[in-house]
């Protein structure tokens, strides 16, 4: 295959992107506990030859649970799980920057970079929930601004820490009696505004060097350290003409710090709902949409836009003006608000637009008409690939397995078989050096 190639990761929320997917006849309540349930969804991602499969996360409960499955496992230990029953789909996980120390995570993901012989990858993201913070002994969130000073030298830190080994520091001469070649082993003496950190980390480095660093920047500061930071960048765009300006934009950035185009692969959310028929796939969407409560919908969407609910009329455009709070999820605000400005929309036609809480774009169809979408965003540089949420998992993914992949397969567009084993091989990323090859501060020095 040759030429530019599409790249496909799916998100794998529990029982669907749906809140109501679990109330489906085909679907079990309790998936979201279960490992075989996420083994499952890997499988068919494998069989697809999907890029990753990705896990969001947050250390709080900060959803409706009366009414619908929630990330309850913490997700690098079901990946884990996942990575002894695969052999070549990536594996992502979140974890924030915000209540997490950068020596821990540093370890853990390296760790399941090796158990997974190079398929790992870490989702950056702070953390602006207030129930959150509170788990944490916080009174509440920090201030937007000083969680992303915090996420730049805890990211870097990280790096740091994954470069500490050299790629041949681990010998294992069992003539000359040489374990370890500690000239190569490297300590990073980190002394920042927010760590102090010696190093070197217990873990050497994997076949793909270092866990991808994935990165959803949709803010000021969340672009800059996408642009500075990420190898890949989950993003949220609602139209061609809106993922196109995000990909200049990031890219303009990143070549302020050096970094060529090829550098970032920039991936959209894509919420699909895939029918044999426009109208079966529009009754599948209508089903699903029945069974999300309303008042579920009113609160995720008074949730991501920091108002009370009450000021939300379902028959009248949202309050106008929304100034942008502090606390917010910067991506899913400006997102939301863009959408229902641009297509004016009523607070119940922006409900159901979001499908009662996705907030990513939803596409609804047959297979061909997901391709040609998929295909038109790629071919305008809007998306090197898509971050999908199926309407129910695993039977959307499934689906899209099965009737989606064969159609982009014969345009050209996506792969047939793997070319290689590591997630940096799928995504088509560079393995990075070590910086500390050929320099000073080993454990030897």
């Amino acid at each position: 295959m040759s030429g530019r190639q599409l790249h496909l990761n799916v998100n794998l929320l529990h029982s669907g992107v749906y809140p109501s997917a679990w109330r489906l006849p085909e679907s079990r309540p309790d998936a979201f506990l279960d490992i075989d349930h996420f083994v499952r969804v890997a499988r068919i991602a494998e069989r697809g030859k999907l890029d990753a499969i990705f896990l969001a996360d947050t250390p709080a409960i900060n959803d409706r649970i009366d009414d619908r499955p929630f990330n309850a496992l913490e997700p690098t230990v079901v990946l884990s799980a996942v990575a002894a029953v695969t052999s070549h789909v990536g594996l992502v996980a979140t974890a924030s920057t915000t209540y997490n120390e950068p020596y821990n995570l540093a370890r853990r993901f390296a760790s399941l970079d090796l158990v997974s012989r190079g398929r790992a990858g870490w989702n950056v993201v702070t953390t602006a929930d207030a129930a959150a913070g509170r788990n944490f002994g916080f009174p509440g969130a920090s201030e937007h601004g000083a969680r992303y000073a915090r996420a730049r030298e805890f990211t870097d830190l990280v790096h740091a820490l994954w470069d500490s080994w050299e790629d041949d520091a681990l010998v294992g001469d069992k003539a000359s009696g040489r374990f370890v070649d500690t000239s190569k082993v490297h300590t990073v003496d980190h002394r920042g505004s927010h760590y102090t950190v010696a190093g070197p980390l217990t873990v050497p480095r994997s076949p793909q060097g270092r866990p991808v660093t994935f990165q959803a920047g949709g803010s000021e500061d969340g672009r800059e350290l996408a642009a500075a930071t990420a190898d890949a960048v989950f993003s949220l765009a609602q139209t061609v003409e809106d993922g196109a300006a995000y990909a200049r934009d990031l890219r303009a950035r990143a070549a302020r710090y050096g970094r060529g185009p090829e550098a970032l692969v920039i991936l959209p959310g894509l919420a699909t709902v895939i029918g044999s028929t426009e109208a079966e796939a529009r009754r599948r969407q209508d089903n699903l949409w029945d069974l999300v409560p309303l008042d579920y919908s009113l609160a995720r969407l008074a949730g991501t836009l920091r108002i009370d609910p009450a000021r939300l009329d379902l028959d009248k455009p949202l309050p106008d003006p929304l100034p942008l709070p502090p606390d917010a999820n910067h991506t899913m605000f400006l997102g939301t608000l863009a959408l229902a400005r641009r297509d004016r929309l009523t607070v119940r036609q922006l409900l159901r637009a979001l499908g009662g809480g996705v907030g990513h774009r939803i596409i609804v169809g047959t297979p061909e008409v997901i391709a040609d979408d998929i295909e038109a965003w790629f071919r305008a540089g809007a998306a090197d690939g898509f971050n999908l949420m199926p309407d129910v998992l695993p039977e959307g993914l499934e689906t899209f397995v099965d009737a989606v992949v064969p159609i982009l397969q014969r345009r050209g567009l996506f792969r047939h078989d793997y070319a290689g084993a590591t997630l940096r091989d799928h995504l088509g990323l560079a393995r990075p050096a070590s910086r500390y090859a050929a320099t000073g501060h080993s454990l030897s020095a």
